[in-house]
């Protein structure tokens, strides 16, 4: 039995060593067939890698250094800022309105630039300097000066982590807004609040009504507003307490305003002591108390008692002056008025109005813009 026990055991230990010989011999032949191919395999794989990804050549690539300067210089992309101040300016003076806003709109750097007062100063004296005098400058710069107090009394309003939200909601917006963003005071914001029609801006509007008949020669304050659409101007007027609108008024009615008194007020003559026939004059005219005044275009004419020699004319000496509104017929109740130079007040009643105070006018441009709207036919 015990024999028999070795004999088995003899067998199984003989077998099983001429397996394990017969597998290292088939590994053995395995390792030296598949090794190569999986090695030759992986290099034409690396290889068109390569080929399609070429920037992994450059990142596998050994960098070489020679002590022999290179035949190749990099050029670098030239920027418009990298020019002199000087040349800039000079290309920035040749934009229109539109194209300086959209060079604005770029980079910080060149909105910094293009904002400047020196750019938008000839634009908006271009454009607006027949309408937009300094009554209506100012009443800009006071619009900036509420709306900052606005700004400010909001701020103050709120309290710890709100005030904290807002001004880093103000910051996030200003970055956001790169291209909107503007200086409040900078004349660029109120050239694009005039050309957007935001900005409502005092001036005068020139034979009232569409030349309407009753107001012949005649110009009224009002509040103007621009439409690029039709490039023309809205005015809205304010009579008996309520407000009237005018639309498509041409730019050739509209000017700007020429004196600080509001349209409801007298206006103080500074110019009595040296009217003199063939002066020309403009003077306040309202229909009655609940109306604002208008301004009326006229000459200074003379006395009865004149014939209108200048040799001998004598009428600047004396204290009544002759206006005369020669658009009117001879004989008509709006043909002439007389003043008292000294002690001229409003004057009038509630059926031919009521005149009030005077301006000479002395700016020639100003006198051919009331002969080059002179009407056709004389108003009776």
């Amino acid at each position: 039995m015990f024999l028999l026990l070795i004999s088995c055991f003899s067998f199984i230990m003989f077998n099983h060593i001429s397996f394990l010989n017969s597998f290292m011999e088939m590994k053995n032949e395995l390792r030296t067939i598949l090794v190569p191919w999986i090695l030759e395999a992986l290099s034409l794989f690396i290889i068109s890698l390569f080929k399609r990804r070429k920037i992994l050549v450059a990142f596998f690539k050994v960098p070489t250094f020679s002590s022999k300067p290179k035949n190749e210089e990099i050029i670098r992309e030239t920027s418009l800022l990298d020019l002199p101040d000087l040349a800039l300016d000079c290309i920035l003076e040749k934009l229109s309105p539109a194209e300086l806003c959209n060079m604005a709109s770029v980079c910080t750097s060149l909105r910094n630039v293009c904002v400047n007062d020196y750019f938008w100063e000839k634009h908006l004296k271009h454009k607006w300097v027949r309408v937009i005098g300094d009554i209506a400058y100012r009443e800009w710069k006071s619009n900036i000066a509420l709306k900052k107090k606005q700004a400010l009394s909001d701020c103050s309003d709120q309290n710890g982590i709100f005030r904290l939200f807002s001004f880093y909601k103000l910051k996030m917006d200003k970055r956001e807004k790169l291209g909107t963003a503007l200086p409040l005071e900078s004349i660029m914001s109120l050239y694009q609040s005039l050309e957007s029609g935001k900005f409502w801006f005092p001036g005068q509007v020139i034979n009232r009504e569409n030349g309407n008949v009753g107001f012949m020669l005649s110009c009224y304050d009002a509040e103007l507003c621009y439409d690029h659409r039709s490039n023309n101007f809205r005015a809205r007027y304010s009579a008996q307490g309520r407000a009237t609108m005018e639309h498509d008024i041409e730019w050739d009615r509209i000017r700007a305003s020429t004196v600080k008194t509001p349209a409801h007020d007298l206006h103080l003559s500074d110019c009595l002591g040296e009217l003199q026939p063939g002066d020309h004059i403009e003077i306040q005219w309202r229909r009655n108390n609940d109306f604002p005044y208008g301004w009326w275009y006229g000459v200074v004419g003379h006395l009865g008692s004149c014939d209108g020699c200048k040799l001998l004319c004598r009428c600047h000496s004396s204290d009544a002056v002759v206006l005369e509104f020669k658009q009117y017929t001879p004989g008509s109740r709006w043909r002439e008025t007389i003043i008292d130079r000294k002690h001229h007040t409003e004057i009038g009643d509630e059926i031919n109005g009521f005149y009030g105070g005077i301006r000479k006018i002395k700016n020639k441009d100003e006198i051919s813009m009331w002969k080059g709207i002179w009407p056709t036919k004389v108003v009776e």
